[in-house]
């Protein structure tokens, strides 16, 4: 007698897990699988880079490119340091969203120095995001919800550099700092860097904002700038020592 075929297990039914009724379990799976990776990596905290994607290193003369290159300085000398400091576990590790431009520097820095970056991509479908090859393999994450990712970008971060970029770079600043403002983040516990102060002087009129009585006077204050890498590497240093575990 020919044997039936066993029903498929819940945990291994593609259609169903693909399906709008298990998008609960894709999110917590998006929670939960970062989180197991990191802590079998010792991943204590890490050091955010923000940036343009169109910062490209072979596009000579692009107002762009000078900045792809001090990012690379920057996260070099970042993660040159933090690996000397021998704490219990991988502090300031240097995290991006994983994929080219300002995110692809930062990774290539941290590879320089022989130090373990992470790259935390996204699926986005009218435009493919490859995942650059300077991310370090077993701290590379691929994530469908953009909530999830912005998650894992900010949860971990002691420092948020944001390079000049777009939309994204846009998005991700004004939210962490809003987290900052509402006091969803303690703003002892996290430092933001605004690099390339020509740019954002001119794309964002903070000071406006506080004129119109938008912003508090104490909103200000929530970030710095910087342009040049050793200063920002110099400041950085000073303010994350604090955090070392």
């Amino acid at each position: 007698m020919k044997k039936k075929d066993s029903p498929i297990k819940a945990y291994k039914n593609l259609d169903f897990l693909n399906s709008s009724d298990a998008r609960t379990l894709r999110i917590l799976s998006e929670y939960l699988e970062p989180l197991n990776r990191l802590n079998k990596l010792k991943i204590n905290n890490t050091v955010l880079f923000f940036g343009a994607t169109m910062a490209d290193p072979n596009e000579k003369g692009s107002p762009l490119e000078k900045y792809y290159w001090e990012a690379e300085d920057l996260a070099y000398d970042l993660a040159k340091w933090a690996i000397k400091l021998k704490p219990g576990g991988k502090n300031f590790v240097i995290c991006t969203g994983g994929g080219p431009g300002i995110m692809e520097a930062a990774n290539r820095g941290a590879a320089r120095a022989d130090g373990k970056s992470i790259g935390m991509n996204i699926s986005i479908p009218t435009q493919q995001q490859f995942l650059n090859p300077f991310v370090s393999p077993e701290l590379s994450f691929e994530f469908h919800y953009f909530f999830m990712r912005k998650f894992w970008l900010i949860y971990m971060a002691k420092a948020v550099i944001a390079f000049p970029g777009g939309y994204g770079t846009l998005d991700e600043v004004f939210e962490v700092l809003t987290l900052i403002q509402t006091n969803k983040i303690n703003r002892d516990h996290i430092v933001i860097l605004l690099y390339g102060e020509e740019y954002w002087r001119k794309i964002i009129n903070f000071e406006a904002l506080l004129k119109y009585k938008s912003i508090a006077p104490e909103d200000l204050k929530l970030f710095s700038y910087c342009s040049n890498p050793k200063e920002a590497f110099s400041f950085l240093k000073e303010k994350l020592i604090k955090h070392l575990i």
